[in-house]
């Protein structure tokens, strides 16, 4: 089965400390946790400044609890499916999952349940990976097609996406 603490030192390779573009939607973020997110947990009166000083015990919940645990990724067999899928949840929310449906083939519902669970088990190779992150690739490319100014990112998140390879757990 996956393990969180393998995949979040490379995650947090890639989404690094205190950021406020003014062309990134997401606004502010700390470790690639919004202000918007960061108040979802910890409540609407948190602020900037408290995001600047997220605590690493309050990442690993946020990360666990809305990420991990949302693509029940403590059961997926697969380590590297698991990471591929989460840290895309993490920068997309439930597309990752829709699409993970779709390159399933079975409904696509934004919703991680038992099905997608026993199929993504059942069906997991090299192929279904590099299907994935295809369409992955994909989402980014049209997101910057529908939105220009994401641009400037698209160079960073294929790199990020590209960094991730299928391996057979041993």
């Amino acid at each position: 089965m996956a393990k969180a603490e393998l995949l979040m030192p490379h995650l947090l390779k890639w989404e690094g400390g205190y950021v406020n573009d003014k062309d990134d939607l997401g606004g502010a973020t700390n470790k690639g946790v919004t202000l918007n997110t960061f108040r979802r947990f910890y409540g609407q009166s948190k602020t900037i400044d408290d995001l600047k000083k997220i605590t690493d015990q309050q990442w690993l919940y946020i990360f666990k609890k809305g990420y991990w645990d949302l693509c029940k990724a403590d059961f997926i067999q697969n380590q590297s499916m698991a990471n591929m899928i989460v840290d895309f949840c993490y920068n997309s929310g439930t597309h990752s999952i829709k699409i993970l449906q779709k390159e399933l083939e079975i409904t696509s519902d934004g919703i991680f349940g038992p099905n997608t669970l026993r199929t993504l088990n059942q069906c997991c190779n090299e192929d279904l990976f590099d299907r994935y992150k295809k369409a992955r690739l994909l989402f980014l490319e049209r997101i910057c097609i529908k939105r220009p100014a994401n641009n400037k990112f698209l160079h960073g998140w294929r790199n990020r996406v590209n960094s991730y390879y299928f391996y057979n757990n041993a």
